[in-house]
Order: C-alpha cells, then structure tokens, then sequence
C-alpha cells in the first residue's frame, strides 16, 4: 500500500519577484485565503492546516533555476531554506513538506 501526500505545483514561469512569488503561493497551495504574505505567514501555511493538509505534501517548484536567477540567488535560498525546514532533517522536520526543485 503506497501512502501518497498531496502534490502541490507553483512555477517559476509564472513570476519574477517576491510579490509574484506570494501571489503563486496564495494562486496554489491556499487559494482564497487571506495570508501575511512574509516569511513567517509561508511557515505557517507549510506546518499545515491553513489551507494546505496536516502531515506533509509535496511541493514541485517547476522551473526552479529561472527563479532563481529572477529572484536572485540570495532570497532563492533563503525561500528553499525555510521550505526546506519543513522537511526530511529540517527543524521543523514534523511537518512533512518535500520539495522538489524541477
């Protein structure tokens, strides 16, 4: 029996900044919700229950190295770092989140 966690898509295609990047998160993993819109807001929103499942999901970030190059390097990291937390030996491990880079 195979235990699948949702998958969740934002693309890199789709935005060239921080508040495109905001409005991808709010477009794909809590749509119709009002959220701080920071860095604090997106843990929130990756710990689940705000609109994303309790347990973990998947994140596919489709077009990663445009992201980074768009967002630059510094803040890529920084945003990979706190998704990144959220999963297989991060601080916040608990949470379930698996990102991929695509």
């Amino acid at each position: 029996m195979t235990n699948l966690k949702p998958v969740f898509v934002i693309d890199g295609q789709r935005f060239d900044n921080l508040e495109g990047f905001w409005d991808e998160v709010s477009r794909e993993l809590v749509p119709g919700a009002k959220w701080g819109r920071n860095l604090d807001a997106l843990n929130d929103i990756l710990r689940g229950g705000f609109g994303t499942p309790v347990g973990g999901f998947t994140l596919k970030w489709l077009h990663a190295d445009r992201s980074k190059m768009e967002l630059g390097p510094e803040l890529f990291a920084t945003l990979v770092e706190v998704i990144g937390a959220h999963g297989a030996g991060g601080t916040e491990a608990q949470d379930g989140v698996v990102l991929e880079l695509l």
